[in-house]
């Protein structure tokens, strides 16, 4: 899932709710409120690109499995499985009594519905994704679903825990791309109130919920117009808890002695990427495809001298304050034993990487201090865009062009609404340098998969890169049962698109979040990970008294 924060003025937000500290009282709905700098790009599950959108469809709708903060999966919907010896046959027994939010039962019937229409439906950027070895769906009287493989697979755990059970009575008569889904009736612990795109997301509690019922009435999600105005707002009171800051105000929410700051490894591990456009003319998707990359970009020696120009120790330092690590892959170091450790970065030389463009023929020849190409065509003058709602890009794309201004490389930077920047980005491949960034699944084939040749015309690649060798192992991993054989084509997976310089990677970044312990507590923060906002914490949460 894409990660992207969008900044917006909330007017109208504090006449949805009383304030939390003024209205904990029996008498009055227990109110959480919390800020965010996001907001889902659609309430439709399978057409959902943000963080923001999963963030919502965690607590509204249910799967089969429930990610816990430990990194571990337990069963949710199903109360129990079965698997067949020869690990084709999955055989999951749904809980009974199961109620949607309009009151309408949760059997197998919808649960077969919710697959195959993510498995179907052409258009879905990543749910298919999640289907690909379930050769049959099937729903028996027992009210159980039936999942034959076409291979076994080492993840169908990971595979579920994203495929959100939607109710057949309503999506049946829905065009699945176009719906828009503002009703989001699910079974999950919370249901939807209101949805104002870039504003609010309003959640009452489900009382009825077999996993049992929140401590809380209700939450509310509030956007804001800037990372100050998000800070200012858990500082005065505004909101509960905020899901993220800018470094800078980490040590200042600290000293405050009602509010708690919280850091750790995500829940998703997150990676900050520079996606560089590297598609080749023959791969340019023959419908959306516009591949205006810049031509120098496709040379691995511009790619490695820019990795060489960019000093990442300088951008943690600056840019999170030192909460987050240097980059290799996109597989974060969070994933564990996927991450490939050995890889040795490249590193930090200003010299080395003039030597790399000098020899590869690009020169300032007109003593501008802009190389030009080699046939003397075009300037190394290259487009840069990000998010227009992040947070830290900004920062990091002024950082990059000074960096690599002293290698004789220009950049032309512009923020780019997010729906504008994935217009341009993916299947059209109409820009040169992106900063943008992925929240990671607990496995890493979805990322993987990124990096593959069939995602460039579907919008899953971002950067176009295409190698055989590569595509290869993709598709043994994915059906790779043993676990350090899987782990071994894993990380040469990852020195592959390494060593090809498919991208640069500034960091992985630490997960910074905060609440007002003088209000809420039962937030879980014992665990591995840290995420205020998840399922499991917003079910246990509860006003202080």
């Amino acid at each position: 899932m894409k990660l992207t924060v969008k900044f917006v003025v909330l007017l109208t937000i504090a006449a949805l709710a009383l304030s939390a500290c003024g209205a904990l009282g029996q008498s009055q709905p227990v109110v959480m409120r919390i800020g965010w700098a996001g907001s889902p790009d659609t309430l439709n599950p399978g057409a959902a690109v943000l963080t923001e959108a999963y963030t919502i469809f965690a607590l509204v709708y249910d799967a089969m499995y429930q990610l816990q903060l430990d990194g571990t999966f337990k069963l949710n919907l199903a109360e129990s499985v079965s698997v067949s010896d020869d690990g084709l046959v999955y055989t999951y027994k749904i809980r009974d009594g199961v109620k949607f939010h309009d009151g309408q039962p949760l059997t197998a019937e919808d649960v077969v519905f919710s697959y195959l229409l993510y498995q179907n439906t052409e258009g879905y950027p990543w749910m298919g994704n999640y289907t690909t070895y379930f050769e049959k769906i099937e729903a028996t009287p027992n009210n159980e679903v039936v999942i034959t493989l076409s291979e076994p697979i080492p993840n169908i755990d990971a595979q579920l825990v994203f495929l959100y059970v939607l109710p057949k009575h309503i999506w049946e008569n829905e065009d699945p791309l176009e719906f828009e889904n503002v009703a989001a009736v699910g079974s999950g612990p919370f249901k939807m109130v209101e949805y104002k795109p870039n504003e609010f997301v309003h959640l009452a509690k489900n009382p009825d919920y077999f996993g049992g019922a929140p401590k809380v009435d209700e939450v509310i999600f509030q956007t804001f117009e800037s990372q100050d105005a998000l800070v200012q707002a858990i500082k005065t009171g505004q909101v509960d808890m905020i899901t993220e800051m800018p470094a800078t105000a980490v040590e200042t929410l600290k000293q405050d002695p009602n509010i708690e700051v919280v850091t750790g490894a995500p829940f998703a591990p997150s990676v900050t990427d520079v996606i560089i456009n590297q598609v080749l003319p023959e791969n340019c998707p023959p419908e959306d495809g516009l591949c205006t990359g810049h031509p120098a970009l496709l040379d691995r020696n511009v790619r490695l001298a820019l990795a060489h120009a960019t000093d990442k120790q300088k951008i943690i330092d600056v840019v999170l304050l030192g909460y987050g690590t240097p980059g290799t892959t996109l597989i974060p170091d969070g994933l564990g034993i996927w991450y490939n450790s050995s890889i040795k970065d490249y590193p930090y030389d200003v010299a080395k990487a003039n030597q790399i463009l000098d020899d590869a023929g690009y020169k300032d020849v007109n003593g501008d201090g802009i190389r030009e190409t080699p046939d003397g065509s075009r300037s190394l003058t290259f487009r840069i865009n990000w998010p227009s709602d992040s947070i830290d890009s900004p920062r990091l794309a002024e950082l990059l062009s000074e960096m690599w201004g002293q290698v004789g490389v220009k950049l032309e930077a512009q923020a780019l609404d997010p729906d504008t920047l994935t217009s341009v980005c993916c299947p059209a491949f109409d820009f040169d340098i992106i900063i943008w960034g992925w929240g990671s699944d607990p496995d890493p084939n979805l990322l993987l998969s990124v990096m593959t040749t069939d995602e460039i015309p579907t919008g899953s690649s971002e950067t176009g890169y295409s190698n055989p060798e590569y595509d290869d192992l993709y598709r043994q991993q994915a059906s790779e049962l043993n676990l350090e054989k899987r782990r071994a084509l894993v990380w040469k997976m990852q020195e592959i698109v390494f060593n090809d310089v498919v991208y640069i990677i500034p960091y992985y970044e630490q997960n910074v979040q905060a609440f007002r312990k003088d209000r809420f507590t039962g937030f879980i923060l014992d665990q591995p990970k840290v995420e205020l906002s998840d399922v499991t914490s917003l079910i246990r949460v509860e006003p202080v008294r």
